[in-house]
């Protein structure tokens, strides 16, 4: 399986009172309802259920789902109907349970020390594990929502070509997908305050999330030797079973599954709508088969890029965005951007957009509505501030994330 040939995608959302729109600890009891096991279900609960070409699975807290394609896909087009069906489909067996689905990044007022509960059944020993090292009653752990890219490689050859574009990538994927702008009741001055805790969550070990970019590894052997390899080491002193021995525990933006032939990319904020989300992929996808095809650089040049210029770009990003200012001429002509710098990271999207609609690597009929909602408007946590105000009461934040659930559950794009 080659790069672009299938596609893996996840989309996790908060459980959340119908009502109030409080966390609600309830994954279980909805996965047994999806699974028609009934309500109290005994030992063993079930922690992935097929919904049709979908299947939904638990996360490390009780307010958390995970909605994923149940196979590799083609193709990404007709994915944001069966992902909106699923989410009808999850909507109906929450109803019940006085709940409902919340999209977006961050739950804008969860408290993680005395709201996190974590996951205590099948796999709760991993949960048990991570709790133990790193302390997961923290935004970093509990309050995170992501959408997950899954492409395919095989051999080294095509790690080594995807994995040096998917690192150029990263750095501007808040810039069209930060969702995260409230947390704790108000607005934090960042767009994507996720990011912002995931990089942080897990500083007891640097060797976990590294820079967030990864670092220009292409083979397997080197990957397992400079990334994998102190990961586990480090690990190994609080975790002598090797409970967390596995490739997942890397925490970089993106990182190589090898169990799955796969590359994960983890930064992109789940969006108001499986359309949305879907839309952000096909500009991500789009943008990355060309680099993949050297429309504009060669492989060597877009491999030897060093981590730090792109994680401070990355930081850049997450705190403004579409906004951020892209100074370095090298990374925009890493792109095909002729335009002098700086550079809003948005104008660069645009640029982006348009070259893919162009080369035929983004279906411009199915996902260029949706997109140009974002390209135009700006991301979803730009929107979501312009609806707020900068200063909201609760009640404001209650009124904007209602219709933000009502966007999910109805399909819609959200629009201040």
């Amino acid at each position: 399986m080659s790069p672009f040939d299938r596609y893996g995608i996840e989309l996790e959302y908060a459980l959340v009172d119908g009502e109030t729109l409080a966390a609600l600890p309830v994954a279980d009891r909805l996965l047994a309802a999806v699974a028609r096991t009934g309500d109290g279900a005994p030992e063993p609960w079930p922690s992935d259920v097929e919904l049709g070409p979908l299947a939904v699975s638990n996360e490390l807290v009780l307010h958390v789902v995970e909605l994923k394609t149940a196979g590799p896909a083609p193709a990404l087009e007709g994915l944001a109907d069966h992902f909106q069906a699923g989410v009808r489909r999850l909507e109906e067996a929450l109803s019940p349970l006085g709940g409902r689905l919340l999209p977006t990044a961050m739950h804008p007022w969860f408290d993680p020390a005395t709201e996190t509960l974590l996951w205590p059944h099948e796999a709760s020993e991993i949960y048990r594990a991570y709790d133990r090292i790193f302390g997961c009653r923290g935004h970093g752990w509990s309050n995170l929502q992501s959408t997950h890219l899954n492409l395919p490689f095989a051999g080294d050859d095509e790690l080594a070509r995807l994995h040096a574009a998917i690192r150029l990538v990263l750095p501007i994927l808040p810039a069209l997908a930060a969702s995260s702008p409230v947390v704790e009741g108000r607005p934090t001055g960042l767009a994507d305050s996720r990011l912002e805790a995931y990089r942080t969550n897990s500083r007891r070990f640097a060797s976990i999330t590294g820079r967030v970019i990864p670092e220009p590894v292409y083979t397997r052997a080197a990957y397992e030797a400079e990334i994998l390899g102190p990961i586990y080491r480090d690990l190994a002193t609080l975790d002598p079973e090797g409970i967390l021995r596995h490739e997942f525990a890397n925490a970089r933006g993106a990182i190589a599954r090898f169990e799955r032939g796969s590359i994960e990319i983890r930064l992109i904020d789940v969006q108001e709508a499986p359309r949305a989300d879907l839309a952000v992929l096909a500009a991500v996808v789009g943008a990355l088969k060309l680099l993949v095809a050297e429309r504009w650089a060669r492989r060597a040049e877009q491999a030897a890029w060093p981590v730090e210029p792109l994680a401070a770009l990355l930081g850049r990003t997450i705190a403004e965005a579409e906004r951020a200012p892209i100074e370095d001429p090298a990374y925009l002509a890493a792109f095909g951007f002729r335009g002098a710098p700086p550079v809003p990271a948005g104008d660069l999207w645009r640029h982006l957009a348009a070259e893919a609609g162009a080369a035929g690597t983004l279906d411009e009929a199915v996902f260029g509505p949706d997109l140009d909602v974002i390209l135009t408007e700006g991301p979803l946590a730009r929107r979501i501030l312009e609806a707020t105000g900068p200063h909201p009461a609760h009640e404001r934040l209650h009124e904007v994330y209602t219709r933000l659930a009502d966007c999910l559950q109805d399909g819609e794009m959200f629009r201040p």
